[in-house]
């Protein structure tokens, strides 16, 4: 029987990577020497060739991680490792719980030093080639130490209680572990922004002036509950833009980058943040939330069945089964319900999108504001233009910019 589960999760490995590398290799063939007629006015040639460079550029390097990374797994398994480091944590005689996190948390480690160079290369070669890159190797360094920290910290809290939840609660171990991700989920979202972001991001409230009056006008127009608005120094790692809002019921705050600031106009600004209102209006977030747990509550509910089954444990060459082996190795085991799950949200994602934006237009009384606005976010991020339906269909969360302008102008 372990024989079937190696195939069967060889197969969702190798078929999730062949999936990826069509879609990139669709996208690369989709890239055109000019900008389509009626996107013209975005780019100029120099910078519309730069755009199709940059998309050429990270699709290539995206096969080199994705590549090696798919490769490291299948040697470390080939070998034993999952087996051989089980059996060294078993050997120390410590408590269970203990076990199962440094399990965990030597995995995580491992894959974190295994991705490290691709993404020091992606930030300090590719995003400072096309000018993007502002990180320097102290911001960079500091912010994966933040990172592995809050890992340790809040990562390992939540994994020890759902592996004491399945090893106490028995047959219904997975729903109360079910209740108490969602929960946590739910909990980080809230205290998100006046906790977790800061430690990475500064958040400075934006001055008096016109821009803050005509948000807060805004916000009283479509009865949005505003905490605050605020700047964000972005700046300090790229020169990319981007806004959004934070937080549940009376603690909902704007971010603003200070790179969106620079680049757009008042009215453009106004009617990027009518977007993301719009957003809140539609209930959105909710909704996103919502589904997040159902998938969390689905994932936990699958993973009950295959607990208990030691063939599954014997593929990966462990030989006593345990709740944490049995999460990691359920994660491969999962990965094509996992792609088809991202390519649901995708969907809901990119209807989302056309909402929000005709929310935009109808509240600011015009599409145009935004539509510009959307272009110089474009241009500014050297956006792909032409990017390939199934391309887009498997990964893009927000709408083609030409079908959003589309959309948009039909509004008007």
């Amino acid at each position: 029987m372990e024989t079937t589960y190696i195939i069967i999760i060889l197969s969702m490995l190798l078929g999730k990577y062949a999936l990826d590398t069509a879609a990139n290799v669709l996208n690369l063939k989709t890239l055109l020497p000019s900008p389509p007629a009626d996107l013209s006015d975005i780019y100029d040639s120099e910078r519309y060739k730069k755009s199709q460079e940059y998309t050429a550029v990270n699709t290539r390097f995206g096969f080199v991680s994705s590549a090696f990374d798919l490769g490291i797994l299948l040697i470390f398994w080939y070998f034993g490792g999952f087996g051989l480091l089980d059996a060294i944590l078993r050997s120390w005689n410590m408590p269970y719980l203990v076990i199962g996190l440094l399990y965990v948390g030597v995995l995580t480690f491992a894959m974190q030093i295994v991705s490290l160079p691709f993404s020091f290369y992606h930030t300090f070669v590719i995003e400072e080639r096309f000018g993007f890159n502002k990180t320097t190797y102290k911001t960079f360094i500091l912010d994966r130490l933040k990172a592995a920290t809050l890992t340790i910290v809040i990562g390992g809290f939540v994994l020890g209680v759902i592996l004491a939840l399945f090893r106490a609660g028995g047959d219904t171990g997975w729903l109360w572990a079910r209740f108490f991700a969602s929960a946590v989920s739910v909990f980080l979202t809230f205290i998100s922004p006046n906790i977790i972001m800061p430690l990475f991001l500064k958040f400075t409230p934006l001055e008096d002036g016109e821009l803050k009056d005509r948000i807060y006008e805004l916000a009283r127009k479509l009865e949005f509950p505003l905490a605050g608005i605020y700047v964000i120094d972005g700046s300090r790692r790229s020169t990319k833009a981007n806004a959004f809002f934070a937080g549940f019921g009376k603690h909902k705050r704007i971010a603003l980058f200070d790179t969106l600031l620079s680049n757009q106009t008042v009215p453009e600004l106004v009617a990027v943040l009518g977007h993301e209102i719009g957003h809140y209006k539609k209930r959105h977030t909710l909704i996103g939330t919502a589904t997040g747990i159902l998938e969390l509550g689905l994932m936990f509910f699958i993973f009950s069945f295959f607990l208990d089954d030691p063939a599954l444990f014997k593929a990966f060459g462990v030989m006593t089964p345990s709740v944490y082996s049995g999460l990691v190795f359920f994660t491969f085991l999962y990965t094509l319900a996992a792609a088809a799950l991202s390519v649901f949200r995708n969907i809901l994602s990119r209807s989302f999108e056309y909402e929000a934006d005709a929310f935009s237009a109808h509240a600011g009384g015009n599409s145009q504001d935004l539509i510009s606005g959307l272009k110089k976010l474009s241009r500014d991020n050297l956006s792909n233009l032409t990017p390939h339906p199934f391309y887009v269909f498997l990964n893009y969360s927000h709408p083609p910019l030409k079908d959003r302008i589309a959309a948009l102008k039909r509004i008007s």
